[in-house]
Formats: C-alpha cells, sequence, structure tokens
C-alpha cells in the first residue's frame, strides 16, 4: 500500500480494526460482480455440469459461499432499485420492470399498483454512501435505475443507462453506451466491459475504489461469441442444462471475473481487497433449469429469488467457508459500510442489516427474524407450463427454514420447509397452521410497518370463463377411479 493510500485510510482503521482486525488493511477495495438473470444451479461450484465457470469456482473455493441468498425481487429493477437503495421495494415503489399491469387485462383479476421505473435521487445509494466514506466509484454495465448513475454515486459510468438488456444490436458491436463505443462488427459486450473494469482498477491503484461490474450478461437476447457456442455444441448436455449459446454466455462471463481478479493479484491488489458475487433474480425458465428449485424468473418461488453468492474477504472470510444463514440483497449495503469504516448516512434508514459477523465466522445467526419479498404485480408467462402468467401479485416471507407464500387474488397462502422441501412441493399450510399463521402475522407486521400497498380493487374488465388455473399452484394429479367432471 503506498503512503498516499495509508493517509486516506488511516482514520477508518480506527473504526474498523476492532471488528476485523488491527493487522489487515482498514479501507478495502470493494469489486462486486452483479450477474444478470444467473441461476442458482448455473455455476460449475453449485453443481453444474454442462455450463463452465473456472475463474468463479475458484473465487467460491477461496472465499465463503452462501447456500441461502436472495434477490430482493423476482426480476431485474426492483432487485437494483433495493440493493442500491438498501431499502425493500414498498419504501421506493419499483416493483417490477416496466408497467405492473403485465399480460391481457381480461385474465388480470386485480388492478395492480402502479410501478416506479427509476429511483428517485431522494434515495441515497450506496455508491453515494461509499462516496462519502472516500471511494472513488465506477459501475460499468446494467443499470436499469435511471438515465445516469453519475447522479446517484459513481464517478465513472460505462454502458450504464435505463436499458434493461443490451440496446443496438445485443452482445456483438457495433454498439453505442455512455463511455463505450464501438463502431467497428464483432466485438462482444461481456469482453469489453471486463476491460474497463480492468483499466478502471489499474488507474485507481493508488486510491479506495468501488467497482460495480454489473454485466448485462446472461439476460436476452441469448447470442455468444460463436466459437464458444461451438465448443458447446459438441458437449454432452446434461438433464437440466443443454442450451449451448447460454453455457457460451456463462462462460464469458466467466472469463471477465478471470480477468478481474487477475488484475487484483497482478497489482497485488488482492489481499486488500473485497469481492462479492451475486445475481440479481433467477434464471430465466425458457433457457436455463433452476431445478432442483421450483420456479423461475419472475415467481417468488425459489427458482425466481435464490441466488448464487460468494464473498471473499481475505484476512476476515475463511477459504472454501459455507454459510446457511438467510441473508438478502438489501444486507451488503449495511456490510459494505460497516467494513469501510463509511458513515451511515444520516436521517436515512437501512432496512438490511450487516452480515459482517457471518463474514467473520460461516455459522453465526443474525437477529433479525425474517426476510420478505412484495410483489403487487403480473408478469406473463413465456412458456407453455407457466399459462397465462408467471406470477400473479403475490408476497412472501421467509423466517428461519419456513417460507410463505400469499396470492393476493385469492388470498391462498402456500407453506414450505425449504431444508426437508427444497422444490417446494408439499404446501403444509393446512397441515400445519400455526407455522402459517405465524408467518403470515409477521409478513402483515413488516408490511404495516413499510406501508406496503397491495391490490384489492377488481378489474372490471376481468373475465372469469377466461380464467385458468393460476401456474402458481400445481395441478393435481388423477387418482385411480376419479370421475370425469360432466
Amino acid at each position: 500500500m503506498t503512503s498516499r493510500r495509508y493517509i486516506l485510510v488511516l482514520f477508518a482503521s480506527l473504526l474498523a480494526g476492532a471488528l476485523f482486525g488491527a493487522d489487515r488493511a482498514p479501507k478495502p477495495n470493494i469489486v462486486f460482480f452483479f450477474i444478470d438473470d444467473l441461476g442458482w444451479t448455473d455455476l460449475g461450484f453449485m453443481g453444474s455440469k454442462y455450463y463452465e465457470s473456472p475463474h468463479i469456482d475458484k473465487l467460491a473455493k477461496d472465499g465463503m459461499v452462501f447456500m441461502n441468498a436472495y434477490a430482493n425481487a423476482p426480476n431485474c429493477a426492483p432487485s437494483r432499485a433495493c440493493l442500491m437503495s438498501g431499502k425493500y421495494s414498498p419504501r421506493h415503489g419499483v416493483y417490477t420492470v416496466g408497467n405492473s399491469d403485465r399480460g391481457l387485462s381480461k385474465h388480470r383479476k386485480l388492478i395492480p399498483i402502479k410501478n416506479t421505473t427509476h429511483l428517485a435521487k431522494e434515495f441515497v445509494t450506496m455508491g453515494e454512501a461509499l462516496q462519502h466514506g472516500g471511494y472513488v466509484t465506477a459501475t460499468m454495465g446494467k443499470w436499469h435505475l435511471g438515465d445516469d448513475p453519475t447522479t446517484q454515486g459513481f464517478d465513472v459510468n460505462v454502458a450504464g443507462k435505463s436499458w434493461g438488456s443490451p440496446s443496438g444490436g445485443g452482445y456483438h458491436s457495433p454498439y453505442k453506451y455512455p463511455n463505450l463505443e464501438n463502431k467497428e462488427k464483432g466485438e462482444y459486450l461481456t469482453d469489453r466491459l471486463g476491460v474497463e473494469a480492468c483499466k478502471f482498477i489499474e488507474t485507481n491503484k493508488d486510491k479506495p475504489f468501488f467497482l460495480y461490474l454489473t454485466h448485462y450478461a446472461v439476460h436476452t437476447p441469448i447470442q455468444a461469441k460463436p466459437e464458444l457456442k461451438e465448443k458447446y455444441q459438441s458437449k454432452k448436455p446434461t438433464e437440466r442444462h443443454k442450451n449451448p449459446a447460454y453455457a457460451a454466455m456463462i462462460e464469458s462471463t466467466d472469463d471477465s471475473v478471470g480477468a478481474v481478479l487477475a488484475t487484483l493479484s497482478r497489482l497485488e491488489l488482492a489481499d486488500d481487497t473485497l469481492v462479492i458475487f451475486f445475481s440479481d433474480n433467477g434464471g430465466h425458465g425458457g433457457v436455463t433449469s433452476n431445478a432442483p428449485l421450483r420456479g423461475s424468473k419472475g415467481m417468488l418461488y425459489e427458482g425466481g429469488i435464490r441466488e448464487p453468492m460468494i464473498v471473499k474477504w481475505p484476512g476476515v472470510t475463511k477459504p472454501g467457508s459455507i454459510c446457511r444463514e438467510n441473508v438478502i440483497g438489501i444486507d451488503l449495503y449495511p456490510t459494505l459500510l460497516e467494513a469501510t469504516g463509511s458513515p451511515s448516512p444520516k436521517g436515512y434508514e437501512l432496512d438490511g442489516v450487516s452480515i459482517a459477523p457471518l463474514l467473520r465466522n460461516a455459522e453465526a445467526k443474525l437477529s433479525r427474524k425474517a426476510i420478505h419479498w412484495h410483489f403487487p404485480a403480473y408478469l406473463q408467462g413465456y412458456t407453455a407450463r407457466h399459462g397465462h402468467f408467471r406470477t400473479t401479485p403475490a408476497a412472501a416471507t421467509r423466517m428461519g427454514d419456513w417460507k410463505l407464500i400469499e396470492f393476493f387474488e385469492d388470498g391462498v397462502l402456500e407453506l414450505y420447509n425449504t431444508a426437508k422441501d427444497l422444490s417446494e412441493t408439499n404446501n403444509l399450510a393446512k397441515e400445519n397452521p400455526e407455522k402459517a399463521q405465524e408467518l403470515h402475522a409477521a409478513m402483515l407486521a413488516w408490511r404495516k410497518a413499510v406501508k406496503a400497498p397491495f391490490p384489492t380493487e377488481l378489474n372490471p374488465e376481468y373475465a372469469s370463463g377466461n380464467a385458468v388455473p393460476s401456474p402458481n399452484k400445481p395441478k393435481r394429479r388423477k387418482k385411480k377411479g376419479d370421475k370425469k367432471k360432466p
């Protein structure tokens, strides 16, 4: 560490030393890899035998893996708004992507809650808080929360705007993004973002930096580098994973992660850098399988919200450790404030809790009672098994091993023990009404505390004759002796 940087971080060392040990770098660099639509089992270290991710797998081996890590929401924009603001969706009103009345009106029983598409400037972002704490900040890739992240806490913006997926030619140039333009044909966006990230690290190696590398990958459109796609076309697929173009996109993302980690090592910054790897929501059900988890992107079942997550912090996290405590994206904001000795924004309430105790000890427990999701919107289906909707307006709460989902159209409650029933196949709400009532009471109390609106107004265009069984409820298998209905 240079003398210049030592002076910059000396004061923070007094704050962080007691918590993390006086012998380590007191104000670490932060590299946050945030991947789009990456499913829970889409990586080698999470069990995939088809997709290849050697650099991310090594990061998992060198860091701490969180097996019960959750996105803040089942799709992109609200998950990111919560991450950046440190607040649950009802606080900022970003519930979904675009409009909340997706799908045909005649199939929607309720009038959904109106959605906000941008994160308002009144919210103090993670970037702004770290700027105030002495960090130079950069976002590279998908922003999806407004037109210009440099107005919300980032000194550098590469390719970030309100877009939710790659614009123009998609992942292949020619393309034009803020601070990233290439008129020649053939450059791959994921590769270029990795290059830009490495340049940022090189430029800022002598000062504390926060790099938010938020890849557009592996979001649709599914576009891969031809040579990598060809590699996976010749590889034997598995029952769950079999899409060669998607596999190639994962490998390109992994290569980008590897390039950044190699740059940290080359510049002798690896030991002074806190690295986070996370995804914004579950895998796209038309592209990959989230099995054994039920559901996919856009659903409050585990496949829509449970994510692969790694934290590596040399001297704090134990290499190869596994944490099974429930954590959620909003926890990362207070965690980074505590880890960097940065002051919490004055008068600004954070909904998450610091997971610093878990980073020190994977067996530690957090004191909160539950974590929550609120999704008062409709999302149309994109596969035959979804029916009209992936989800109707709903909410969920997880408390320990138990998880409750409430569907607002009909008030149905679904209760699952995720430790015994990872695939959420056995609804225990009627079998265990006391536990269902306990979780529902916690959900209602939280909903009241955050002033969460939920839809109650009936849609006058709803045609009950066109209604179909909700995709949220599994169909009952016919038993021998069942009579056909007339």
